[in-house]
């Protein structure tokens, strides 16, 4: 859920972006979108060491060799580095209940997928997947707009197929949203406790992950019988 996370941190610049420039315009390009990719890592860096309180401009600017100016070139401030940084990750999570329109399986195989996919994304996009629990009071009221219409795309597709999977017989739960929302808390409170060199591989977290969530669906193994 999840995308590439070297590329630009939710910019719509990518691989072949720039198609149809002239090469020299292409080369130009390439060489800003790379000078941007520096300091967002750069910055990515700082904000999960200290926070974002703590980070300056002038911080990110050292960590690179580079000149105040030369960062603000490419961001107008410290709070567009850190929105862009973590707006990617939103993206990415909050599309993984995304489905072709000809995917016909049933709804209980595009829930778990869509599940997996959440919680390995999150632990793909670290540390700026994690900036939102951090320091959710830095973001701008319009970003947090923005982030708000993306949750609830993914929570009214998710609750969807969770109603759907209920009727086939695959899932026992009550209440739809609040099952949605405890069984992708588990991705959340990862920022608590989670460390890239802790003592499972992320592959193996997120299939530990997964299965609670699973669980907390009420996921049976065999469709339950419909009763008289």
């Amino acid at each position: 859920m999840g995308m590439n996370r070297r590329s630009h941190k939710g910019s719509p610049k990518g691989k072949g972006a720039h198609a149809g420039q002239p090469p020299a315009a292409r080369r130009r390009a390439a060489d800003a979108d790379d000078k941007r990719e520096r300091i967002l890592r750069a910055a990515e860096a700082l904000f999960d060491a200290q926070g974002y309180a703590s980070t300056t401009i002038e911080q990110i600017a050292r960590r690179l060799g580079v000149t105040k100016p030369f960062v603000y070139y490419y961001f107008r401030s410290k709070q567009e580095i850190f929105e862009t940084l973590s707006w990617a990750p939103a993206v990415a999570c909050f599309t993984s209940m995304d489905f072709a329109a000809d995917d016909l399986r049933p709804a209980h195989l595009k829930v778990t997928e869509g599940l997996e996919r959440l919680i390995r994304t999150t632990l793909e996009q670290h540390p700026a997947a994690f900036f939102v629990y951090r320091d959710p009071q830095a973001y701008r009221p319009e970003y947090i707009a923005m982030q708000k219409r993306l949750a609830n795309h993914f929570y009214d597709r998710l609750c969807a197929l969770l109603d759907e999977g209920r009727r086939d017989g695959m899932f026992e739960f009550n209440d739809t949203k609040v099952t949605a929302l405890a069984a992708c808390s588990l991705p959340g409170f990862l920022y608590h406790w989670y460390r890239p060199d802790g003592r499972l591989a992320p592959e193996e977290l997120v299939q530990e992950l997964a299965h609670l969530a699973w669980r907390v669906l009420g996921l049976r193994r065999k469709r339950r019988r419909a009763t008289q």
